[in-house]
């Protein structure tokens, strides 16, 4: 298993060419083609519109701009891509929402990227309820980068959070590309005070370290406990480790027709300072 197919928004976000230059890098370690999928959005109708005539008007006024928006996104790839000599690329430009150009996109793609919502931008709660549902639904690992700092070479010391579950295994499986050409991996669990599971979580730890090593992963595993929250405590591991990626399962329920992540999982999405490699 490797990654052949990187797919990663563009859009013009502040972030976006942060983002593409990580998913260029990737794409030149893998050897993969890399796809920039530029979703124009849909149509935000004015509050009140006086006429048909003036309706048509808008429309044509409000679609040649998502055009625009979107055909500069393609550009400024374009240019990184030439700039950094990617031999496989290309660019794609939808009229859809971006959570669902992504997430069919992803369909024939290996690994998404994205970027954590900036709190600081208006935005904010319509990118982050994006981010969510690309990562709830998309049947691919999604790379999210954070929202401030620079990232080199990322993956060289990861660091895995593991519960035993179904989320967590899926999250390893799909992030073996990128552990078998880290440097140092670390697979952690937390376990709360007083508590034992009806198998010991090390003893599931020693079977997950020899099946990561059948995979040619070398693996180092710790069992801790924390009086923090479980997100707070990853984060504090991964920067004791001086982890550059976290790979972990998204959690997520549903409420009435909502589907919504956690809330260890968004917490986490939200104080985010490493990449973090989700799946679901």
């Amino acid at each position: 298993m490797t990654y052949r197919s990187l797919l990663t928004l563009l859009d013009n976000d502040a972030r976006c060419p942060v983002r593409t230059q990580l998913a260029i890098q990737l794409a030149h370690a893998f050897e993969a083609h890399l796809v920039g999928l530029a979703p124009t959005g849909r149509i935000q109708w004015p509050t009140s519109v006086h006429g048909a005539a003036m309706l048509d008007e808008f429309a044509g006024i409000a679609w040649a701009a998502l055009h625009g928006q979107a055909q500069q996104a393609t550009e400024r790839f374009d240019e990184a891509c030439r700039d950094a000599h990617l031999a496989s690329k290309e660019t794609v430009v939808v009229e859809e929402d971006e959570a669902v150009a992504l997430v069919r996109h992803a369909h024939c793609s290996d690994l998404v990227l994205l970027g954590q919502p900036d709190p600081d931008q208006a935005d904010y709660l319509l990118r982050r309820d994006m981010v969510e549902g690309v990562v709830l639904q998309s049947a691919r690992p999604t790379l999210i980068v954070p929202y401030a700092g620079r990232f080199g070479d990322v993956g060289q010391r990861v660091m895995v959070a593991w519960d035993d579950s179904r989320e967590a295994a899926r999250a390893v499986t799909d992030a073996l590309p990128l552990l078998r050409r880290a440097a140092q991996v670390q697979v952690v669990a937390w376990q709360e005070r007083g508590l034992q599971g009806e198998v010991p979580l090390a003893e599931r730890l020693g079977a997950l370290r020899q099946w990561l090593a059948w995979h040619g992963v070398v693996a180092e595993t710790a069992v801790e406990t924390s009086s923090v929250a479980v997100a707070e405590a990853m984060l504090s591991r991964a920067a004791d480790l001086g982890a550059d990626l976290l790979v972990m399962g998204a959690y997520g329920h549903m409420r009435w027709t909502e589907r919504m992540l956690g809330g260890a999982t968004r917490r986490l999405l939200d104080a985010m300072t490493v990449p973090v490699l989700m799946s679901h």
